[in-house]
């Protein structure tokens, strides 16, 4: 499957908002670093909470506010609603490439956007400090994306290693991790 062949199909933010959802998240925008940015937000996600464009909007604010425990609430849960919109499992630990064949022909933006979404929630899980939890993330995306269509390859060495030396720490200190040259 050609992660990159997504031409001609709606993204999710072609989806129209409900009414005044718009104006809301333009003013959070507007407001960007203010009080009021994250008020906006939520009032949109109370009036949309399964759409995915407020979804993304406010997985923003959270990451480049550098609150990644929020931003990885939120990129849970458009993992949920993305996996559901494709007829797919909710628990993405349940997901299999086969489980995605199907999507990745008949809405490959969507499916995408659900392997980019995973992928993300890996990156902020590992600057969290949570290296396993971010690995499994990867491999699920990479199990699908075996070309590197998403540029995976770094990350899952990223957090490879970063297993390996908590896996060594766990032995008390007796093994050293092994890093490729």
């Amino acid at each position: 499957m050609d992660l990159l062949d997504f031409s001609g199909e709606d993204m999710y933010f072609d989806r129209p908002l409900p009414a005044g959802v718009a104006d809301l998240l333009a003013v959070a925008a507007a407001q960007y670093g203010e009080a009021g940015a994250e008020l906006g937000l939520l009032r949109a996600y109370f009036l949309a909470p399964e759409h995915l464009s407020v979804l993304v909007a406010l997985y923003r604010f959270y990451y480049y506010q550098q609150r990644y425990e929020d931003a990885l609430i939120v990129a849970d849960r458009a993992i949920g609603l993305a996996a559901c919109e494709l007829g797919l499992d909710p628990d993405w630990r349940r997901l299999t490439a086969t489980d995605l064949e199907r999507p990745a022909r008949e809405a490959m933006a969507q499916t995408r956007f659900l392997l980019l979404a995973l992928k993300g929630a890996g990156y902020l899980l590992m600057r969290l400090g949570r290296a396993r939890e971010a690995l499994a993330r990867f491999e699920t995306v990479a199990a699908v994306d075996t070309a590197d269509r998403l540029g995976l390859k770094e990350l899952l060495a990223w957090a490879r290693n970063a297993v390996g030396a908590e896996l060594a720490q766990e032995a008390g200190g007796n093994v050293r991790a092994l890093r490729p040259r």
